[in-house]
Formats: C-alpha cells, sequence, structure tokens
C-alpha cells in the first residue's frame, strides 16, 4: 500500500514539474519544435519515466536530470535570442525549393526533400499548379509556406536584429553596400543599430532596436 502511494505521489509531483518545465520553456506548436527542442523533450519525458519505474532511487537524483535539462534549454534559448548566427546554426534556415515556378532540384536534394513530399504539401494547401507559385520554402519544422504569383509578394528580411541576411539581398538583386546606401539616406550609420529591415514597394523599410535605459 505505502508503495502505491509512493508511486501516486510521484506521479503527480512529476507531472506539475513536467508540465511547468514545458511551459517556462515557452509557447511552440509541435511542428514547430527545433530538433533540439524535440530532443531535450524526450530527454525529459525519459528521465521522469526512469522515475516512476525505480521507486527505490532517491527522488531528487530522478528530478535533478530535469532541472538541468530546463536550465540547459532556458540558457541556450536566451543565448540564440541574441545572436543570429548561432540560431541560424542550432535550428537551420529556411530553404527556398521552387522560385518562380520552378522546382530548385539541388535544394531539394541538399534537404533530402522529394517530389512526393512537395505534391502532398501543395495538395494540403489547395494548389494545383506549380507555374502559379512565385516562392515556396521548406521551413526548419519541415512545413512548407507558399506565396503565389496573383497573392500578395513575400516581403524578405534584409536585416533582422543588427545581421544583414545576404541570401535575401541576393535574390531581390541588390549588394550590402547598396543597403548600407539606403540606411544612410534614414539616418542609420550601422547594421547593429537595426532591429528588422525589409524591402516593400521599392523603399527600405526599417525599425531601430529599442533603447535600452
Amino acid at each position: 500500500m505505502i508503495e502505491y502511494l509512493l508511486i501516486s505521489a510521484r506521479t503527480i509531483f512529476l507531472y506539475v514539474l513536467v508540465l511547468l518545465v514545458f511551459r517556462l520553456m515557452g509557447k511552440r506548436e509541435v511542428g514547430e519544435l527545433s530538433i533540439l527542442d524535440v530532443a531535450v523533450y524526450i530527454l525529459i519525458a525519459e528521465v521522469a519515466a526512469l522515475a516512476l519505474d525505480d521507486v527505490k532511487q532517491p527522488f531528487m537524483l530522478a528530478v535533478f536530470p530535469i532541472i538541468l535539462l530546463f536550465i540547459i534549454q532556458y540558457l541556450n534559448a536566451l543565448f540564440i535570442l541574441k545572436n543570429k548566427k548561432i540560431r541560424d546554426v542550432i535550428d537551420g534556415d529556411p530553404s527556398v525549393v521552387i522560385k518562380n515556378g520552378v522546382i530548385i532540384e539541388t535544394e531539394m536534394r541538399k534537404q533530402r526533400y522529394n517530389l512526393d513530399d512537395l505534391f502532398q504539401q501543395l495538395r494540403e494547401q489547395g494548389i494545383t499548379s506549380i507555374q502559379s507559385i512565385s516562392y515556396a520554402f521548406l521551413e526548419q519544422s519541415g512545413k512548407l509556406s507558399v506565396f503565389q504569383k496573383d497573392g500578395e509578394p513575400f516581403i524578405m528580411p534584409l536585416i533582422v536584429d543588427g545581421y544583414v541576411d545576404k541570401k535575401h539581398l541576393k535574390f531581390i538583386g541588390k549588394d550590402l553596400t547598396w543597403l548600407e546606401d539606403e540606411l544612410r539616406e534614414q539616418g542609420v550609420l550601422s547594421v547593429k543599430q537595426v532591429f528588422y529591415c525589409c524591402y516593400e514597394g521599392g523603399k527600405v523599410h526599417v525599425q531601430l532596436k529599442a533603447r535600452k535605459n
């Protein structure tokens, strides 16, 4: 009887602890989880399962890895929030798999993404023609984001949190010198001052970083 009560108490405590840890890690849909997120969640689930399986093990020894994994993931989230380059390495970068009605075969092979997967995701979005697509991005989560030629144009960010996206600059046929000249015309002396910048309607739109008091 005591053993059943012990297991019940551990189960309730671990349920509350794991729920709290997942809540503190932030709100993200399952399909938007990065590889690192999935790995941490699986590890936490395994540790919790072992804690319930071996009631003779000191309970705090089972709880400690869960708390440690949360701290590691929380600190990692803070770190990559401030560093886009590290964020791109860990979370990856969206891949253009269709551009102006043409499937980018080299990018498909690089991402190990086949035509069957592509056509399935297009069907799920009710898109029947490749030629009607302006851009299709394979997101880090595996989701396909599609922008059609007759719809709203996709606005590519040129600067994100102080970092220039040279890939997007190349897509619009511009270079870093052009971007720096455009910023200077708006009184911005460094890209590090910029929180977000895009090119829309033939104009560069800039949002500066908030000043710290």
